[in-house]
């Protein structure tokens, strides 16, 4: 029998303090298991908790929501209410923007939940700057490392990045590399045994399906609907055609897309969209779409060590690598200095660039390799899109992250990183 996993601390701490200081609602949302309970556990030691999966607490919430709510509220001073789950109650959200219209202390509550509970767009425009939304992802490898988070993007848009600003790159074998991607993030799932983690992340999807789901839509469909999410783990960090999945899955092209809004409103699947230049016909608009964790992906395909070995399927390394890299860029983004975007980009005569993060007058082009080696051939998108295509007019830095050990600069700003720099310490 496995030992229980130690806690890991989370980088989202930090701005879950601030917005409890700045915002009388902290909404806490994200896949389930990923740690948000532990989170704010670990971080309030004073305060009441309660539990909606813990059925008399959600009759009586429904029953009289703001009566309930006052209830709890009475001897708390200046601590929150904490309330997990929170999206399994229909009424609570208008009931919360009632008390919080008549108070305007900061930190009064304390929502966690598989998804947002202010879903109404009345609702959530009337709360405004009075309620901060953060979203908790899996682990990134920085903390499970226990290292600082990554700073990579703000040391990109830097007016001279330099390389000796990069702590050296850990040395992580392919194999390692595959371990890790293999692993996935969640917290009690990760350091399992391989078949029982590999069950285990498959039962977890089971689980979604059949719970979470429920909690935004009723569907009639399940088995279609995990048809599909298989369909999706099969296409991580690929453009999907959603008449194509309709085919397979025996749905609507309709329902396919509901179900996909459903899969990203519950954080199993990201949705990379198009960037776009304005240059019209010349670019191809289709979103990618990544899943959140590449255990999880992995599992579902049943894939293993072995899988990627030259006399089976090495090339499904390459996009479970560029889904990994991503996570790990969207789990950071919220932590940089500076506001950016994620974007995909590809033109119809099939240049492309993997990741495309938009900083405003600065663009961080990125292309991801599963190979140990990198050559000035892998910059040849990168250096047409900066110097000849739509990134003409903005400052572009171009990134390809390999599986080597060695930060190259190749020129004009770009750059070759062991995928290890994602994790590595940044001097800015």
């Amino acid at each position: 029998m496995s030992e229980p996993a130690a806690y890991l601390p989370r980088h989202l701490k930090k701005e879950l303090e601030e917005a409890l200081g700045a915002s009388r609602i902290v909404n806490l949302i994200g896949p389930r298991q990923v740690g948000k309970t532990t989170l704010v556990r670990d971080l309030f030691g004073h305060g009441k908790f309660i539990t909606l999966d813990d059925a008399s607490f959600l009759e009586a919430i429904d029953a009289d929501p703001e009566g309930q709510l006052a209830s709890l509220t009475a001897d708390l001073s200046d601590a929150p209410l904490i309330i997990d789950e929170a999206q399994r109650s229909k009424k609570l959200a208008l009931a919360i923007k009632r008390i919080v219209d008549k108070d305007r202390r900061k930190g009064q509550f304390v929502l966690t939940g598989s998804s947002n509970v202010f879903t109404t767009t009345e609702v959530a425009d009337s709360l405004a700057g009075r309620m901060r939304t953060l979203k908790l992802w899996p682990l990134s490898v920085a903390e499970i490392k226990e290292q600082p988070v990554s700073r990579l993007m703000d040391w990109a848009v830097q007016a001279e990045p330099k390389l000796e600003q990069l702590t050296a790159p850990e040395r992580v074998s392919r194999a390692a590399y595959i371990d890790l991607i293999l692993s996935g993030g969640y917290p009690e799932i990760r350091d399992l045994e391989f078949r029982v983690r590999q069950r285990q992340y498959r039962d977890y999807i089971g689980s979604i399906v059949d719970r979470d789901v429920a909690d935004i839509m009723r569907i009639r469909k399940t088995d279609a609907l995990r048809m599909l999410i298989d369909q999706m783990a099969a296409r991580t960090s690929a453009e999907v055609n959603t008449s194509e999945l309709a085919k397979l899955t025996k749905l609507r092209r309709e329902t396919v897309e509901q179900y996909l809004d459903i899969l990203i409103r519950l954080s199993m699947v990201s949705k990379l969209g198009a960037w776009s230049s304005g240059e019209g016909k010349r670019e191809v608009k289709n979103s990618k779409f990544h899943f959140v964790d590449t255990g999880i992906t992995a599992a579902l395909r049943r894939f293993n060590e072995n899988t990627f070995t030259i006399g089976n399927n090495p090339q499904a390394l390459g996009g479970l690598l560029e889904t990994f890299v991503m996570n790990e860029l969207q789990r950071a983004l919220p932590l940089q200095d500076n506001d950016y975007r994620l974007y995909h980009w590809r033109s119809a005569d099939k240049r492309e660039i993997d990741i495309l993060i938009d900083a405003d007058s600065h663009l961080i082009c990125i292309e991801v390799k599963s190979s140990s080696t990198v050559a000035n051939d892998d910059f040849k998108h990168l250096r047409w899109f900066a110097n000849d295509g739509p990134g003409r007019t903005r400052i572009c830095t171009g990134i390809v992250f390999y599986l080597g050990e060695q930060a190259l600069t190749f020129g004009d700003r770009n750059l070759a990183l062991p995928v290890s720099s994602l994790w590595s310490n940044v001097e800015l």
